[in-house]
């Protein structure tokens, strides 16, 4: 998303047969952008005592590829980078289980980089350092114009260290009539960050949680 200062709302949905989510999406008549398969490499930048987390806030480098470009020279040309910030969690004030308490809300504000690297530099010089690092592959998908019902909605298709996710962000009654249409429903939606549930499989496992990147072989 390129806007400034919007109010992103978004669940997350665990993907447990990556093939029959692709069923699923054909059926919809959901369709990959033009972007294809994306590598993502993401830096959360921070204070050295954690003063973001602290405040729920996130400061986010990412440094977009296509994937068949990952670790290839010449590769740059077809390279995309974006600072995010993301504001601390919009709380549920409707009592019980409102609509707030099924969706991922907080405030978003986005910035294309023409120079992550020289970026990095100044985060550096500021006092900020990158603390945790994670990747994925992501292809988006759109749903055809004639579904009115979807403006608005995207869907994101995700390949993590730690399994697959479709992302739905965008109007809640889309995000609802989307979720149901490739067979889930909200009890299955997640709205902890990619952190929070890298962390957790981390201690499920008994592993060390360093950064959320792929082994060699799998890129």
């Amino acid at each position: 998303m390129n806007m400034a200062g919007y109010t992103e709302v978004e669940i997350k949905l665990r993907v447990a047969n990556l093939a029959a989510v692709r069923r699923r999406l054909a059926l919809a008549r959901a369709r990959p952008t033009a972007n294809g398969r994306v590598h993502e490499m993401n830096v959360l930048f921070d204070t050295p005592q954690g003063g973001f987390a602290k405040q729920g806030q996130l400061l986010r480098l990412r440094v977009e590829r296509a994937s068949g470009m990952v670790g290839k020279a010449g590769g740059a040309a077809k390279e995309r980078a974006v600072l995010t910030y993301k504001g601390p969690a919009i709380k549920n004030t409707s009592g019980g289980n409102g609509p707030r308490k099924r969706y991922k809300m907080r405030e978003e504000v986005e910035v294309g980089v023409a120079d992550p690297e020289r970026l990095r530099l100044i985060l550096e010089a500021l006092g900020l350092r990158g603390w945790f690092r994670y990747e994925k592959y992501r292809t988006s998908f759109q749903l055809p114009a004639t579904c009115r019902w979807a403006a608005g909605l995207h869907v994101e298709l995700d390949e993590t260290p730690i399994g697959n996710f479709l992302e739905l962000e965008g109007p809640t009654q889309a995000i609802d009539r989307a979720a149901e249409l490739l067979g889930y429903s909200p009890r299955d939606y997640i709205t902890q960050s990619y952190l929070a549930l890298f962390l957790g499989e981390s201690r499920k496992q008994g592993t060390p949680a360093t950064d959320m990147v792929f082994p060699p072989s799998k890129k």
